[in-house]
């Protein structure tokens, strides 16, 4: 059983950056939007990625963690590419497709693999949470209560961190005693974290 960690943030906010530590041979990125990584190291990516490719790397994987940035814009492609077909059927099947991701994390990998999904946010009355398309995976599912673990990136005086318990606004969340509540946006230190707290 794999374990699906989310990590939430505006774009610039320093989610991808915090792969920074991580070395060539560590960590596989599935890289949706095609993106340069916002630093000069490389990392092993799949650019282009699409939910096929995804769960084919993660039925197979070479690594013990992965990282699917970012994982939003899966949903929000595929909303494009059906811009102009009719009716809520197409958000019923946007809906389904990334839960099955998720489903498919949890139930077809390896205990000890990690996948992080790095994901945009949005606001409303409600607070901050996971950005969706459509109404489904919000009112009827709550995307990130398929996580154990969903931290939140936070900017401020120069300096990039994660928050990893909520303030009461967010669905931040994550183990008792597995985090300080505002750690560095190091995703290396995170997973070192996640893996010595399950022993994995």
């Amino acid at each position: 059983m794999g374990i699906p960690v989310m990590v939430l943030g505006e774009s610039g906010s320093g989610k991808s950056s915090s792969l920074r530590n991580f070395d060539i041979n560590e960590v596989g990125i599935f890289n949706v939007a095609s993106k340069p990584l916002p630093f000069r190291k490389k990392l092993q990516k799949i650019d282009k990625a699409t939910y096929a490719t995804i769960k084919a790397g993660l039925a197979k994987p070479v690594f013990k963690k992965y990282v699917i940035d970012d994982s939003q814009y899966l949903m929000a492609f595929e909303m494009f590419d059906k811009a102009k077909i009719t009716g809520y059927g197409k958000f019923t099947d946007m809906a389904v497709n990334f839960k099955e991701l998720i489903d498919f994390v949890i139930n077809n990998t390896p205990d000890d693999l990690v996948v992080y999904f790095l994901h945009h946010v949005q606001s409303d009355e409600f607070g901050t949470r996971a950005k969706t398309v459509g109404k489904m995976l919000d009112n009827q599912l709550t995307v990130e209560g398929l996580f154990s673990i969903v931290l939140k990136t936070k900017v401020g005086g120069g300096e990039y961190k994660f928050i990893t318990q909520t303030d009461g606004n967010d669905t931040v969340k994550s183990p008792m005693g597995m985090f300080e509540r505002e750690i560095d946006n190091d995703l290396k230190f995170v997973d070192e974290k996640i893996r010595e707290y399950w022993e994995l």
